[in-house]
């Protein structure tokens, strides 16, 4: 009984220990793969994040500009007060 249960499984299992043999074999290149992903930078993502930096830099441009002309506009406010006296 237990030879033939054998006989009937071992079609079965000789795709398991198959399928197993390739993922052993394939692993270690897909960790290599991986981590190649990992440690280098697409031109996309290079793509994208050079224009993060032009966007926060225009940001900081454009937040220095408004403070400035506000400051201008205080300044001018104060000279025209002075000139009034």
């Amino acid at each position: 009984m237990r030879i033939l249960l054998a006989l009937l499984l071992a079609p079965l299992l000789s795709g398991c220990v198959a399928q197993l043999a390739a993922d052993v074999v394939t692993a270690p290149i897909k960790v290599v793969s991986k981590t190649a992903d990992v440690l280098t930078t697409s031109q996309e993502e290079a793509d994208r994040n050079r224009g993060r930096a032009m966007r926060k830099q225009e940001e900081r441009e454009a937040k220095e500009r408004k403070r400035a002309e506000k400051e201008a506009r205080k300044e001018q406010k104060r000279l025209e007060y002075e000139d009034e006296y």
